[in-house]
């Protein structure tokens, strides 16, 4: 395989402004236009010179709720709605002129929506003559006895200027006058009356320290951007009969003389600036020639009557002043004619059209589609605008897409260090236009961060200034040398009386010729005396000249070091600048990662508060529901204890009731055991009874805290609990007597039942005389009638 060819690295080019890093921010003023009603609603205020102030309209606030905010912007001047033209002109424009004048390039464009004053600023109005006339005026005023004459600078198709001697420039001159059309404007011609109170500018401006030692030439030029394509608007198109005519919505026409233009194309010079590669440049003398063609072009701009202006501009307009300067010869009479001698300088003021949305304008066909191309070249200068402010405030270094749109392309260089540029951002004031203004607002805030390098100062030729008018002065005497004539005059002595009245007379001739030879004398006598007098001269100004050489010498050694150090320590500081921005980039997104973070630790601190009174909230009803349960818990266990203790206590009445029971049936069965067989028992008297009953309630009980109550018998019977009786039925009681009955003996089986009998009556007169009487009377056993 071959090796492959290695590609010639290009030379690296070589900025004029990249000697110096002295840079200058965008200038951004901001104007705002009257209201054409007094009535309207306003959305912009005017705070003070530097600031306005942006309203939400009412209807805006009702579409959001309520949620809206004032918004304040700055810029480098504000002009309120009664600022005249002139105070715009000294604040804006003039600065940009005085460059132009001094060899620098300038760019003055107005933006803002359609409708907003732009035009106005631009060309005026009648009798209030906008910028750019203004601007014609100062550089004519300034330079109007230094102009070359016409066709001495010559244009070569080439963005530069060629130099004519004299002759050919008369040559020029004289062919073109013979021509039957001629293309250049007359200056003699009469002002058209449509521009007259135009260009009628009352206020004399004028340059300071305009070089006196150049002659100047000022050629315009008028181009339009239709559609990102670029249109001459000075060219004069040739009638062709072949051809088909067209008009303006691209149908053919029937006898007429219109052809439609033919677009232009960019080209980049050999100094890397753009240009529109054919484009018609009009050499003027005066401001009324100037303006003659501005208006000639401008009644070929595309406008066209939308819903929101009835003139409205459909393109981008870019109107070129370039002023050429070049020096004279070391006579003062003639231009040098050396090329590498002009100096060009450029400024362009440029008409941008309104960006405008298409539901407002309700622009249909031709009008969407130029409307479309309209608001995409003004978003391409706005994408360059932010990609220049990324690059110069992080250090970074993207690719700025000038070449999206022709209108970025074509002022490029003006944002690569090659002049000033300057923006008039122009504002309607109603409330419909509110958020149209603050997109214009937001893209104004941007560029206003841009800088741009400032422009290095043109080279001096090297002759002696002044030349022009100390040449003149030597055609003839005056001043000064007048008066030093008469002094060495004077010192002569005088001339005897020459008139000869004899033709005898031998004296007047003689005498005179004696005083001939005096002043003679005299005038050799002054003239090795003056010889004398310039070769001492002639020597001071040797010995001052070598003094001035090596003091020059020194000066420029030292100067040499000074810039060393000067060049080390810009080095220095420029890398010192990187590492600026790249520390500032940093911090910048150091800043962002803390907010970040701090947005982050502020939601985990609501959240863990949030968390923290959760389980505050769950704790209090945990102890809540502890204490009812403790409270639920010892309730039962109290009323268990006591039913607990109420049952045991019925059980041991019971059972002690069980055991009393038994024991009397024990004594009963060991008294009917222990008496006589042959004896039958007898019925015991109630007396009897009483008295058993005394006997045996005299006898202690056999449980402690019993109570016993006698029947007849003189059997005790043991009463229980009185809560016990009353939740036992007496067929409970009688089944549970029976129950606990003992086995009787067959032969006692009456006795056996007369006890049993009575122990019950015992219990249940007790148990009734407790419960009641109701009790008592369901529990007494009826008798039976004797």
């Amino acid at each position: 395989m071959k090796p492959a060819r290695t590609k010639t690295p290009r030379k690296p080019v070589v900025k004029k402004g990249s000697q110096t890093n002295l840079k200058d921010p965008v200038g951004v003023y901001c104007r705002v236009r009257p209201l054409s009603f007094p009535d309207q609603e306003c959305c912009i205020e005017v705070i003070n010179n530097t600031t306005v102030q942006l309203h939400t309209p009412e209807g805006y606030r009702l579409n959001r709720n309520g949620d809206y905010k004032e918004i304040q912007y700055s810029f480098k001047r504000v002009f309120g709605p009664h600022t005249t033209q002139k105070e715009l002109f000294d604040v804006v424009a003039n600065p940009l002129v005085d460059d132009l004048i001094h060899g620098k390039n300038g760019l003055l464009f107005t933006y803002g929506v359609t409708g907003s004053g732009k035009t106005h600023t631009m060309t005026g109005s009648l009798g209030a003559g906008g910028l750019l006339p203004r601007c014609l005026d100062m550089i004519f005023n300034s330079i109007g006895s230094f102009q070359a004459k016409r066709y001495v600078f010559k244009s070569n198709e080439r963005n530069s200027m060629d130099i004519q001697c004299e002759v050919d420039a008369l040559l020029e001159r004289q062919r073109r006058e013979a021509m039957p059309n001629p293309k250049t404007p007359s200056g003699k011609r009469q002002i058209d009356p449509e521009f007259a109170d135009m260009i009628n500018v009352q206020e004399f401006c004028k340059a300071e320290e305009v070089d006196e030692d150049s002659v100047y030439g000022v050629f315009v030029s008028y181009i339009e951007i239709y559609n990102n394509y670029i249109y001459d608007l000075l060219e004069e198109v040739p009638f062709d009969p072949i051809k088909p005519k067209w008009n303006s919505c691209s149908t053919p026409m029937r006898n007429a003389d219109f052809v439609p233009p033919q677009s232009k194309v960019l080209r980049e010079d050999k100094n890397h600036n753009m240009y529109v590669a054919g484009c018609t440049e009009v050499e003027v003398k005066s401001i009324e020639e100037a303006f003659d063609v501005f208006w000639r072009g401008q009644k070929k701009r595309r406008i066209a009557n939308t819903h929101l202006n009835r003139e409205s501009s459909r393109s981008h307009s870019v109107f070129n002043i370039k002023l050429v300067q070049a020096p004279l010869d070391a006579t003062g009479d003639n231009v040098l004619q050396e090329k590498e001698q002009i100096t060009i300088s450029q400024l362009s003021l440029v008409d941008l059209a309104g960006s405008e949305r298409t539901n407002r304008t309700k622009a249909e066909g031709n009008r969407l589609r130029e409307a479309g191309n309209i608001n995409q070249s003004l978003m391409t200068l706005r994408t360059c605008m932010e990609v220049l402010r990324e690059n110069q405030m992080y250090g970074t270094n993207k690719m700025v897409p000038y070449r999206d749109s022709k209108l970025t392309h074509l002022f490029k260089n003006y944002f690569d260090g090659e002049g000033k540029v300057r923006m008039i951002v122009c504002v309607n004031p109603k409330a419909e236009d509110y958020e149209e203004s603050l997109q214009v607002m937001r893209f104004a805030e941007v560029t206003q961060e841009v800088e741009v390098a400032r422009p290095a100062d043109k080279a001096i030729c090297g002759l002696t200034p002044g030349r022009r008018y100390r040449n003149h002065a030597r055609a003839g005497p005056v001043g000064d040398e007048l008066l030093v004539t008469d002094v060495v005059l004077q010192s002569f002595p005088p001339l005897p009386s020459c008139e000869i009245l004899d033709i005898n007379d031998e004296q007047t001739l003689p005498r005179l010729i004696e005083a001939l030879e005096k002043r003679h004398q005299l005038r050799q006598m002054m003239i090795d005396e003056f010889n004398k007098q310039s070769v001492a001269f002639k020597a001071m100004l040797q010995e001052f000249d070598s003094g001035a050489l090596n003091k020059e010498n020194y000066i420029q050694g030292k100067l040499n070091e000074k810039e060393k150090v000067i060049s080390g320590q810009k080095l220095e500081i420029e890398r010192l600048e990187k590492k600026n921005k790249t520390l500032e980039y940093k911090i910048e997104i150091l800043e962002k990662t803390t907010t970040i973070f701090e947005e982050d630790k502020r939601s985990l601190q609501h959240e863990l508060e949030a968390q923290n009174q959760k389980l505050q909230r769950q704790f209090s009803d945990k102890r809540r529901l502890e204490a009812r349960l403790q409270d639920m818990v010892t309730e039962t266990t109290m009323k268990w204890e006591k039913e607990c203790e109420r049952r045991v206590a019925a059980k041991q009445l019971e059972m002690q009731n069980k055991l009393w029971v038994k024991d009397e049936k024990l004594k009963q069965l060991k008294a009917i055991v222990t008496e006589p067989k042959t004896e039958k028992p007898e019925r015991p008297s109630r007396e009897r009874d009483r008295e058993k009953a005394t006997q045996r309630s005299v006898s202690p009980s056999p449980v402690p805290g019993d109570v016993y109550k006698t029947r007849g018998g003189g059997q005790s019977v043991q009463f229980t609990d009185i809560e016990t009786l009353k939740q036992e039925s007496p067929t409970s009681r009688k089944r549970r007597s029976s129950s606990t009955a003992p086995a009787r003996p067959d032969g006692a089986e009456s006795e056996w039942t007369d006890v049993e009998t009575r122990c019950s009556m015992a219990v249940e007169m007790r148990a009734g005389s407790q419960l009641g009487p109701g009790y008592q009377h369901h529990a007494q056993p009826k008798r039976k009638k004797p």
